[in-house]
């Protein structure tokens, strides 16, 4: 649905108001010439979890999850595999 155009003022701190409907949402702000701006909704993706969207990642961490799920926790030899954790840092460094 294209709605009609709606004129705006760009108040004296340099915003501009888009409507409660918008509140709260990341928005691509674009400007193919001087004075003309195309604002579009966006998700944004932090760098850190790019990965996530990566091919094959979906699947792969619902594996993990899954096994996490039927694998529970269990404290039986946490000094053990913090002893080994330890080693094998020490080593890569």
């Amino acid at each position: 649905m294209i709605r009609q155009p709606i004129v705006k003022t760009i108040g004296t701190n340099g915003q501009i108001s888009l409507g409660k409907e918008f509140a709260g949402q990341q928005v691509l702000v674009e400007a193919p010439e001087a004075g003309v701006w195309l604002i579009r909704t966006a998700d944004v993706i932090p760098h850190n979890e790019r990965w996530l969207h990566e091919s094959g990642q979906r699947e792969r961490l619902q594996a993990a999850m899954s096994w996490a799920a039927d694998h529970g926790t269990s404290s039986d030899n946490t000094d053990a595999v913090l002893q080994r954790l330890a080693s094998e840092t020490a080593d890569a460094r």
